[in-house]
């Protein structure tokens, strides 16, 4: 029987690489996410991570995708995406019945990786098979959401630079221009739902495909490079992202102390974490889940 502090702690440790960027990204949602505890849910997080830092929870923010990068770990890839099968630009949607595939996904891992647009879409492999050029450099439309829009607009990925990226975007939570929409980002999360939860953020996350990422479909992104255009408009997409991930990720923690840690005073199992108890039922395999499987399951053509 696995130990309910065991599951804790993979639990606490798999939410902190569960906002789907690039090492910056990670580490801003989980700053970000640390302003928002209570006191209750920093002592329990700090104990269970062996970590009274200011940097406990950031500091392993890119374990999943580390572990991922493992042989122990390969098994978890699917678990970082979920293919959408919509129609892009035309029609963006998530289906988790349609979308999520026989190995589970992000939302059946339970509100894993669910913040980043490309990473709750299906068309052209979550974007990794788009080639582009941004700044300069030939990449593709996946890397540079995950990882080369934030760091241009940051300069950096080290923990400092998200730590500053993160007291920027909570002081617009707090008292900018994202104030009003905070408390509408977490309206009706529900540890005891979680596949309605995630699913609700992967939609919110999808819609951008369509309305930011590729508004006007593949090949116009293909035309010359992504920088300083396409970035100008999609920065702002970006950070509201990040800011919704770091907010939604302090209230799904606390929402946890308070509803699984606090009220257990037994040694108990919990159910299985990776999200397999809760997969809808088996379906052949699609074109998009056709091309997934011939990347070997990897969410990503790139280093996080």
């Amino acid at each position: 029987m696995v130990s309910f502090y065991h599951t804790a702690v993979v639990a606490a440790t798999a939410f902190q690489g569960a906002q789907a960027w690039g090492v910056l990204g990670h580490a801003t949602v989980a700053y970000i996410a640390q302003n928002y505890l209570a006191n209750e849910t920093v002592a329990w997080a700090q104990g269970i991570l062996g970590d009274d830092s200011d940097s406990y929870l950031a500091g392993i923010a890119s374990w999943a995708d580390q572990y991922r990068a493992t042989t122990a770990g390969k098994w978890s890839a699917p678990l970082h995406f979920i293919d959408a099968e919509d129609n892009p630009p035309s029609s963006c949607n998530v289906d988790y019945e349609r979308d999520c595939g026989s190995k589970g996904c992000s939302i059946s891992a339970i509100a894993n990786y669910t913040q980043r647009p490309l990473h709750d879409e299906a068309y052209e492999v979550g974007g990794n098979d788009i080639k582009v050029t941004f700044d300069g450099y030939p990449d593709n439309l996946h890397a540079d959401w995950d990882t080369y829009i934030p760091q241009k607009k940051v300069g950096g990925s080290k923990l400092t630079d998200a730590q500053s990226w993160a007291n920027a975007l909570v002081a617009e939570i707090e008292s900018g221009a994202l104030k009003g929409q905070a408390a509408g980002w977490i309206a009706g999360d529900d540890v005891s739902n979680p596949i309605g939860s995630a699913t609700k953020w992967a939609s919110d996350a999808n819609a951008y495909v369509c309305s930011v990422v590729m508004p006007g479909g593949a090949a116009a992104l293909q035309q010359g490079d992504l920088y300083p255009d396409y970035y100008n408009s999609v920065i702002g997409t970006v950070e509201l992202q990040i800011a919704k991930g770091g907010y939604r990720l302090g209230n799904w923690l606390n929402n946890i102390y308070n509803n699984k840690v606090a009220k257990r005073s037994v040694d108990a199992a919990l159910p299985d974490l990776s999200g397999r108890d809760l997969l809808p039922a088996d379906r052949p395999l699609s074109r998009a889940k056709l091309a997934r499987e011939a990347m070997g399951e990897k969410c990503c053509n790139h280093s996080h």
